[in-house]
Order: C-alpha cells, then structure tokens, then sequence
C-alpha cells in the first residue's frame, strides 16, 4: 500500500468507529452550537465597551474565536485514542506491519478534521441564521476554517505525541486542559487585543491560536489583507509539519520501553 492508501486507512478505520456511536456524533455536532450560543449570550455586551469597533456585532467578532476553539478542544483529545489503542496492543499490531508511522498519526489526524469540518459547517450555518454576515463571504469562510483546521491539526499532532511519551490516560487529560485553556484566552478570540492588558497582549503575539484567530477574521471582512492573513496561515503550515514529525518520532520513545 502507499503512504496515502495507509493514511486512508487509517483515517477510515476512525472514521467507523466516530458514526458507530450515534451519542458522540449528536454530543460532537451540538458542542459548537452550545459554546456558540452561550459565548454570545454571555459577552454579547462586550461589543458596547467604548473601543470595540473591530466588527458590526459581538456575533460576527465571535464566530472566528468559537469556530477555532472548537479545533483546539476537539483536537485536542486526539491522545485519548493512541491511549485507547495502546491500551489494547493495537499500536503493537500496527508497528510490525509495513504501515508508516506517519500514517498511523496522520489518519488520526485527518478523521479528527473531518470531524471538524461537520462542526464548523454547523457553526457557520447556525451564526448566518443568528444574524452573522461574513462579509468575506465563501472563501474567507474557507480561509477561516483552514486556520482553525491547521489549529487542529497542530494540536492532535502534540497529544498524540504526549501519549506515546506518556502513556498515562491521565496525563495527557491534564496536559490537555493545561494547554487548550490559556491558549484560549491568551488570544483575540473574545476581546480585542487592545482592550486587554499589555501582558496578555505581548504573549498573544506568539500565541498560534492568535495568529489563527486574527487571520480567519481578517478573512472575514470586506477587503481581506492577504498580506496580513500569507504569514500567519504560512506560520500555522509550518508548525503543524513540525508537530507531525513530532508525533512521528515519539513512536521511537514508546518502542524503546517495550
């Protein structure tokens, strides 16, 4: 088999397994909807804080924030899964086949997009009726959705890589929650960068969830600067290669223990 037949196996045989539970699927689809009404519900008078003039309402500020913390919580569960079938010797199996190790991470990876890809199509949907006009109108939507999708793979990249390292359940649930909360809120996400202390303004700069959150709105708007949205879409392209190959070389750490 080629690299990319394994890599669609793989994703596949996660795929089954994601509609074989009816429950995660409804839970999976009707999460974004809830973070999406309850977010806009709760800061919806944000937008009237003198200074905050960066979109037409709180919802259209919103939807770039929500639409990428979605990728960052989803994703980020990915490790559960290694755990799963590590826990099962199924990763053993793997590993004495000629499948990559690549494609074992990457077909991970993909499904959890995929699964992502229902959610933002949903989000989309449900903010449009709620009265977001995405001025930027399909392809700024798209560009969005890449941001956050390259968000998403960066992170089930690195849990999955924590779990080879780790292979403790309880672990990676923590480095998890440690991790998809303050890059949350160490962004643009739900307030404008200026009207947030300087401290948090400065980290935000090298945040990747920033970079996703700031471009995917810029995307948004009527005349996009592609020229602000080329490097952070280039810089989120390059991190998720590098939290692939990550991914891929901790094989090497888990098969020295065994």
């Amino acid at each position: 088999m080629t690299a990319f037949a394994q890599t669609t196996y793989m994703a596949g045989r996660h795929l089954r397994a994601f509609v074989r539970q009816p429950w995660f699927v409804g839970m999976a689809l009707v999460q974004p909807v809830i973070w999406l009404l309850l977010f806009g519900a709760l800061f919806k008078s944000v937008a009237e804080i003198p200074g905050f003039t960066t979109a037409a309402s709180y919802l259209d500020y919103l939807v770039p924030g929500v639409l990428i913390m979605t990728a960052l919580f989803g994703c980020g569960w990915s490790g559960m899964s290694v755990i799963q079938d590590l826990d099962r010797s199924i990763i053993d199996r793997f590993l004495v086949t000629p499948v990559h190790r690549s494609a074992i991470i990457v077909g991970l990876t993909a499904y959890e997009l995929v699964a992502f890809g229902l959610q933002a199509a949903i989000i989309g949907g449900l903010a449009w009726l709620l009265g977001a006009r995405f001025e930027g109108g399909p392809l700024g939507f798209g560009a969005l959705t890449l941001c956050a999708m390259l968000v998403g793979a960066s992170v089930a990249s690195f849990s999955c890589a924590m779990a080879l390292i780790l292979r403790q359940r309880e672990s990676v649930i923590g480095i998890n929650t440690l991790m998809t909360l303050p890059l949350t809120f160490l962004s643009a996400a739900f307030m404008p960068l200026k009207l947030v202390p300087a401290w948090i303004a400065s980290v935000a700069r090298f945040n990747p969830v920033n970079w996703a959150v700031e471009a995917g709105r810029e995307a948004l708007t009527v005349s996009p600067d592609w020229a602000f949205i080329a490097p952070r879409i280039a810089g989120l392209l390059i991190l998720t290669v590098l939290s692939l190959a990550w991914a891929t070389w901790a094989f090497r750490s888990y098969q020295r223990s065994i």
